[in-house]
């Protein structure tokens, strides 16, 4: 009868963590708030920042290891075949990055992106004689491609850069130019297909092209070097998405063995691009004196009004005539807070917010209904799989602001963002564990350079944000309080997390979603994310 009773909890563990993913599962922040889906141009996606890697030493250093990079990603589950229009970017929105540097949960640089679409009016001859015309094409497209600004392009897209010193709105700006002058970057065409762009490695070599070498106003003498990229890539993130919103509709034997992990359509949005606004900055550009961790967040903004024309003029994107102020629409920091944290009715709020106003959403965090809804569902009892220890002080820490010793900043205003410790070392992409803290936690390997310490695109955000729900981090603290997560201005502990407080136990450290992130393929340097995917093969 006991082992009976085991055999159940094993299987309905097993399940949890499954319907887990299908909560968290969501790439890593796709359509994740009810306005948000009818604006996908300014649909964040997944955010990323880290110490760079590309070309480092064994110990993280040498190569671009003195870099921070930092990459958002808009527009989510681009069909490569999706033309004639493609995936241009919003002209008439504000991307943005923002750095806060000494965790007052204010912004004190942020990167401002504006983008430009110049139709060409590329026309050909039609008809002979006093009968012949020229007349405007419907392609974006009237030949082949490779080269910047070509002139087979009937659409180009451009962009500006600035950066804000201060509060986004009302702080100091500077325009951030190319090494070589001038203030106007250009954007590779998204991956049309092969006839138009060329095979996988032509159009990598195209898009290179567009990877511009800059100065940034405002940084330290001989550190204002960096690097800048704004185009389509290949989706990094590692989910199976279809059967996880079909009620998790996947064989028990792909969650249950390991063996099977990656198992055939595991990786079902890999066939997909997204959109990436990616930035490397010298570190000292971004820390403040003696604080070496900076938190991170992206976000999108809208004008607040639109005039829609019934007879818009011929031109590119004539029919809306914005204005009003600026108006946030989309924020994302750490990535699946909003997808599995922050209630229903609540989702676009958040996205409007600021991380100064997130006390507003503090319930949400120390009091997670995910754990409660697991246990409804799969026992009949809230009770079940919900970690004990509330208030959730050890989700406090990792959401809001950050663990002790690790990417906590000496003096913090609890807030929601990504937060990364920039005197960690780099680790080179082949020594890089998939579950980054987590990971060294199980195996007491030394990768202290990941998730939940800023974020890299290896790390497997899903399974660690699993271990983090489920109560691992409870258990890893041990009865002595290892990594002081029982403390959280503003929190009273009224239930110590350590593993007594964890209805899983030890296997709360060992949660799967059944995807492996760490194979999904990369770039060993700027901007990381691999190369799209062709519209045609």
């Amino acid at each position: 009868m006991r082992k009976t009773r085991i055999r159940k909890f094993q299987l309905a563990l097993l399940a949890a963590c499954a319907a887990s993913a299908a909560g968290l599962g969501m790439a890593s922040s796709h359509r994740e708030a009810p306005f948000i889906t009818t604006s996908p141009k300014v649909d964040a996606t997944d955010f990323y920042m880290f110490r760079s890697y590309e070309g480092v030493a064994a110990d993280g250093s040498g190569g671009r290891s003195d870099y921070v990079t930092l990459i958002a990603n808009y527009q989510p589950l681009q069909g490569p075949y999706g033309g004639p229009n493609y995936f241009s970017m919003d002209p008439n929105a504000l991307y943005e990055i923002h750095i806060d540097n000494n965790g007052d949960a204010q912004e004190d640089i942020s990167f401002q992106f504006r983008f430009n679409n110049k139709l060409n009016n590329v026309a050909l001859p039609i008809g002979a004689g006093a009968a012949q015309k020229s007349v405007t094409i419907p392609l974006i497209q009237a030949g082949t491609v490779s080269n910047v600004s070509d002139a087979n392009l009937n659409l180009n897209e451009t962009y500006t850069v600035n950066v804000v010193r201060g509060d986004r709105r009302k702080g100091a700006v500077s325009a951030v130019a190319k090494a070589g002058g001038g203030a106007t970057f250009e954007k590779p065409v998204d991956y049309i297909g092969v006839k138009t762009l060329g095979n996988s490695a032509a159009y990598a070599t195209y898009a290179g092209k567009h990877i511009h070498d800059v100065r940034i106003p405002g940084c330290p003498s001989g550190k204002d070097a960096g690097r800048i990229f704004a185009g389509q890539r290949q989706e990094g993130f590692a989910v199976n998405l279809g059967p996880i919103f079909d009620l998790v509709n996947a064989p028990l034997s792909v969650i249950t063995n390991p063996a099977n992990i990656n198992a055939a359509a595991a990786n079902s949005i890999q066939d997909s691009n997204v959109t990436s606004i990616a930035i490397e900055v010298h570190k000292d550009c971004l820390t403040a004196g003696s604080e070496s961790v900076l938190g991170g967040w992206t976000t999108a903004s809208l004008r607040q009004a639109r005039l829609l024309s019934g007879a818009p003029a011929s031109g590119h994107q004539a029919s809306e005539k914005p204005g009003g102020a600026w108006t946030q629409v989309s924020r994302l920091g750490q990535p699946l807070v909003n997808e599995v944290v922050i209630g229903l009715k609540d989702k676009d709020k958040f996205n409007a917010s600021r991380p100064s106003g997130d006390g507003q959403f503090l319930d949400y965090v120390t009091h997670p209904t995910l754990p409660a809804l697991l246990g409804l569902v799969l026992a009949g009892d809230a009770a079940a799989l919900a970690p004990t220890n509330v208030p959730r002080t050890d989700l406090a820490t990792v959401f809001l602001t950050g663990i002790t010793g690790v990417n906590k900043p000496a003096t913090v205003t609890p807030s929601e963002m990504l937060r990364l410790n920039t005197a960690v070392p780099a680790v080179p992409f082949a020594a890089q564990n998939r579950l980054a803290i987590v990971g060294s936690i199980k195996t007491s390997g030394a990768d202290f350079a990941g998730f939940p310490n800023g974020r890299r695109p290896k790390d497997d955000v899903v399974d660690i944000a699993l271990v983090a729900m489920l109560g691992g981090l409870c258990m890893a603290n041990g009865d002595g309080d290892t990594f002081k997560l029982n403390s959280i201005p503003g929190v009273p502990v009224t239930s110590a997390c350590k593993p007594s407080s964890v209805p899983a136990g030890a296997a709360s450290l060992d949660v799967h979603d059944a995807v492996d992130q760490a194979v999904v393929p990369f770039l060993s340097g700027f901007p990381y994310l691999n190369t799209p995917l062709p519209g045609s093969q």
